[in-house]
């Protein structure tokens, strides 16, 4: 038996050989692999996603380190989605990882052709650009996940999933949605999010006065959970 049958023995017991051939079929893109996202990447490769668009602009650094996938001693400096993909490569080499060193924007948003995907996965901050995704995305037939705010988390067991609109206690859901209703306009369609309805505030001021502490096991338990998201999905 070959190495990726081996790696992937588990997930077929599971799954079955018809979720495990779809699994292998689709096309998923991930916008933002920070905290989020990154476990996210992981996790699909995996299980045997082969498929998979990665795209952040930024670079690693040392404040990633103790939440993000790629981050360590070794790769700050590194472009993200390069370092990701290195890494997922030594997960499957077979897998076929598009990393793209890029910002989505109003601007660049027909670049990506979002029509050629399966799943859209959004695990960006920026709340314009985040607004700009879930418009376009919706707007496609693609299957669409968000990720809300994970920082100033502790508690996993808060961690939920829900409608957009359906969200609580979540300060990024609700200025998404009060952008929303300013703009006099709604995303064409309803799609599921990760949040936590718990608020915690930092301790002690920072540098970056945009900055809030964030701690990989709620950053990872975000991507892990859109992961199972998608992989339920298909597994359906």
């Amino acid at each position: 038996m070959d190495k990726e049958k081996d790696m992937l023995d588990r997930a077929r017991l599971l799954l079955g050989d018809v979720a495990m051939s779809e699994m292998d079929r689709v096309r998923v893109i991930i916008f933002g692999v920070g905290g989020v996202g990154s476990w996210c990447a992981e996790s699909l490769v995996r299980s045997g996603v082969r498929h998979l668009t990665i795209v952040d602009s930024d670079v690693v650094c040392a404040t990633n380190i103790n939440r993000q996938l790629m981050a360590t001693t070794e790769t700050v400096g590194q472009v993200k989605v390069d370092a990701l993909k290195a890494h997922l490569l030594t997960v499957n080499p077979a897998a076929e990882i598009d990393a793209r060193r890029e910002v989505f924007t109003a601007a660049t948003a027909d670049s990506f052709r979002l029509d050629e995907y399966d799943y859209i996965i959004d695990a960006i901050d920026s709340l314009r650009d985040k607004m700009t995704l879930i418009e376009t995305a919706c707007r496609t037939q693609a299957r669409f996940f968000s990720s809300m705010g994970a920082a100033l988390k502790l508690d996993p067991t808060r961690v939920r999933v829900a409608e957009f609109w359906r969200v609580e206690g979540c300060p990024l859901a609700r200025a998404l949605r009060q952008r929303f209703k300013k703009a006099k306009t709604r995303p064409a369609r309803k799609f599921m999010c990760v949040y936590s309805e718990e608020r915690l505030e930092n301790k002690q001021p920072s540098g970056d006065s945009h900055a809030n502490g964030s701690l990989m096991h709620i950053t990872a338990i975000f991507g892990l959970t859109i992961a199972g998201l998608v992989i339920r999905d298909i597994a359906r």
